[in-house]
Order: C-alpha cells, then structure tokens, then sequence
C-alpha cells in the first residue's frame, strides 16, 4: 500500500529522486550540532504559544479601572487595557497562565540556544568560506530576535517592562543628530508617546518581526543543506571533501523528531511549573512610578550593564550635546560587539591569508589566537553583563553599589585580556603536548620495529604498529 501511494505521488510530481536524496542526506554525528535545532524547536513553540495569546491581548494603553480576578493589590486601580487584558489571561482564562510563561520561557530558550550555538560556530571556525553568508544570517537573526523579545516584553505595560520601555527611548534618544526624530517617529510624540505607539509595537512583535526571524531562518537552513554541514576530524587522514555521519532516515529523522518532543515538552515543564514575569505583583506602569531593584530578562542584562559603567559624561561641543551618556553604553557598546561579530570572518581571512574552502572544523585548540581572542569578547561582556546585577547584589547581600560599579569599570578591561592570553597559553601548551605524544609513540614504534628486525621481539599484532 505504501509503495502504491509513493509511487502514485513520484508519477505526479517527478518527485522520487529529491527524496531519495534528502532522505541520504548525512548529518554530523556530535551533540554540539543539536543546540540549532533546539533554536528552530522553541521558535516554533513560540510560534504556536503566540497565536494563541493574540486572541486575548489586547494592544491598547486606554486607561480604565481594574475589575478583574486579582483582588488583594490591584482591584480598583486604574490600569491600560493592555495590562488588563494579559491579567485576565494569566488569572481567568482556561491554560493562559501556562501558555505565557510557555512563551516567554520558549523566548529564553531561543536566544540562550542562538548564543551557544554562536559559540560552537566561532570557537570551532564553522564560519569560514564558504559559509560566510550563513554565519552572517544567523548574527542577524540574533539581533532581531532581541528586538523581538524586548518588544514582546514591553507590550505587557506592567511597571518593570515600563520602566524598560523609558530606558530604550532614552538610548535612542542618544543617537547622535537623528535620536530625537527616530524616537518621536516611533513613538509617535515624547516618551510616553501616543496610543499609536502599543498597535506599532504589537504588529512589529506578532507580524513583521517573526517575517523576518523566519524568512531569516529558512534561508540559513537552505544554505546549511546546500554547502552541507560541517564536520569535525575523526581521523587524520580526512580530507576536506569527505562527508561522514548518519543519514537522514533512519537515523537523523527519529532523532530530530524526539528533540522536537522533548524541547516542546520541556518548555511546557517550564511553563506550568517555574513562574517567570508575574506582572499581577509588579502592578501597572505609570510615568511617575519606578521600582528598586528592577531588572530585565537575562539576554538584556548586558546592555543594563553597559549603562552603568559608563561615567556620568557627555560629548559637549560649544554647548551643544552632541553624544549624549546613554549612547556609549546602551548603543555604542552592543554596536561594537555586533560590529566584531559581523567583522570577524574578514578580519581573520584578512590577518591570516586563509582563503582556502574548510569543511573539517578545528578544535579550539588548534586556533589559539582565535580562541584567545574569542574567549576575552566572551569574558568582556560576561562581566558587562554581571555589572548590570550590581543593584540586585546591594539590596540582597548589602555591598555599596558604587564600590561595585567602580570595581567592574577596572576588571572588565584587565580580566579579559588576562583570560584571553590564557587561554592562548593553553590552546599551545595543548599542542605542544600532542606534539610530543606523538613523537614518543613514534620513537616507540621505530624502537619496536628495529627490535623486531633483530629477531629480539615476535611481530605480535601486525595492526599494533599502525594503531
């Protein structure tokens, strides 16, 4: 029956030899090639998990009286329909709760599996020619589904993601000549702009955004299969034009299948049993209120981090402020980390001379300019990233926010240099290592060999010597 329908289908559509080659299609046997995959699965959980909350999100700022389900704070107060409305959903409708912090754990997810795959991509040099263009791709999706998340994260307008949404318009402000234009374009007038600002926000998170993050992720997957994945070297004889690994059915397909699983399963887990963002004891955002303590989302804590360490200063010219201080921290500083990302393939074809095609992937070890040179970016924004908690550690653990704010404007320019030189130090002392592993083993083989040819020792296991 089935060779009946397949055939029926291959007659129809001339599809049979397509298929039989995506189905021989072989894909790299190591875990590390999974944390992609990962990626796609939480996108299409947060695919699923948003269509169901746009049915009960509603994108307005109209002020109007709380009556909902949450009596011990909030009924009586005045809130946004916006606010209410995700109240409702979290506290009154059948599955809300779990949907939302479904999706909002599946935002974690994609990003934290986005970044780690960064790092495999980076530290193993996958983005060399000729996947230049699929590593670019996916620092792009990188970026965008920040925006995304962030705009997603302000829709809510309960006082933390307010608070937030004042902090991005004041670094957008900051741009240099066109902050204020671009602001009051967006928002549609000064900060806290006008109703028009929540239906733009809300079609750019449910519509155009997730466009782009998809177009954008079908793109590099078709550039993945078409260049084929990248492998690492299992034996030292591998040439750059040998493909090893499993093949699509019956190997990659089930196993692929069960990550889906278990990522949606997972996600729900989370979701219905560790809480995340319960804006009901936030309470709602008004201009004139703020709260200690308030922090992001993980994946923005860097840029909170960036806007505490740098000094109180501005660029003034004549009395004129040309660079405002939330620039260099809140754009400046997340610019110079893309602008190395998007830079790096070149500057390291640039310095090295390497134009050659590279399928075999290296060990970390066998770059260590590039794993040194990784390692203190990674450790640079690390430490960024730990600065922006420095007000969550003054109010639990008690140490003065300024000592620490002065503390990590010191070690976050000293601490990196000293981890990448290193961990350029060990990726040699590594290589030196094998290199004197192997000539031992060698010494020995040539040692046994002139041995044998005495007579003094028996052959034994002719496989012995090559092993």
């Amino acid at each position: 029956m089935t060779r009946r329908a397949v055939r029926w289908v291959d007659q129809r559509s001339a599809s049979a030899p397509y298929l039989r080659k995506a189905l021989r299609y072989l894909f790299p046997d190591h875990w590390s090639f999974l944390l992609g995959e990962v990626a796609l699965y939480a996108f299409m959980v947060l695919v699923a998990t948003g269509i169901y909350l746009t049915f009960f999100f509603v994108d307005s700022t109209k002020e109007v009286v709380f009556r909902g389900d949450y009596y011990p704070a909030l009924y009586g107060q005045k809130v946004s329909e916006a606010y209410e409305s995700v109240v409702h959903l979290s506290l009154a409708v059948h599955a809300g709760l779990l949907i939302r912090q479904t999706h909002h754990w599946a935002a974690n997810v994609f990003i934290a599996a986005i970044v780690l795959h960064l790092f495999r991509i980076f530290f193993t040099g996958a983005y060399r020619k000729p996947r230049e263009l699929t590593y670019w791709l996916g620092v792009t999706m990188l970026m965008l589904s920040l925006l995304e998340a962030y705009m997603g994260y302000s829709l809510v307008d309960d006082l933390m993601s307010g608070m937030g949404l004042v902090i991005g318009y004041s670094v957008g402000l900051s741009l240099p000549f066109v902050g204020q234009n671009v602001m009051n374009w967006l928002f549609d007038g000064m900060f806290p702009g006008s109703a028009k600002l929540w239906p733009r926000m809300y079609i750019a998170h449910v519509l155009i955004f997730p466009i782009l993050i998809g177009l954008l992720l079908g793109a590099h997957l078709l550039l993945v299969a078409m260049r084929h994945h990248t492998q690492f070297r299992r034996k030292k004889a591998q040439s750059e034009h040998t493909i090893v690994g499993v093949p699509a059915f019956p190997g990659q397909a089930p196993r692929s299948l069960g990550l889906m699983v278990g990522t949606a399963g997972f996600l729900f887990l989370l979701g219905g049993l560790v809480q995340i963002n319960p804006i009901w004891l936030w309470g709602p955002y008004h201009t004139y209120s703020s709260t200690n303590g308030a922090q992001p989302d993980w994946y923005l804590g860097w840029l909170i981090g960036g806007l505490r360490l740098v000094p109180s200063f501005d660029l003034t010219i004549a009395g004129y402020t040309l660079v405002p201080n939330p620039f260099w921290g809140g754009a400046a500083f997340p610019l110079v980390v893309f602008g190395f990302l998007y830079f790096w393939p070149w500057l390291e074809r640039r310095f090295t001379g390497d134009h050659a095609f590279h399928n075999l992937l290296d060990r970390p070890r066998d770059a260590p300019v590039r794993t040194g040179i990784g390692v203190g970016m990674v450790s640079w924004v690390f430490l960024v990233f730990l600065a922006g908690s420095a007000d969550r550690v003054s109010v639990t653990f008690g140490p003065d926010y300024v000592s620490q704010i002065w503390v990590y404007r010191v070690i976050v320019w000293v601490l990196p240099v000293l981890f990448g030189l290193v961990s350029w130090w060990i990726c040699r002392e590594l290589q030196a290592s094998e290199v004197v592993v192997q000539e031992r083993h060698e010494a020995e083989s040539e040692a046994r060999l002139a041995r044998m040819r005495r007579g003094a020792e028996p052959p034994g296991d002719p496989g012995a010597l090559e092993s």
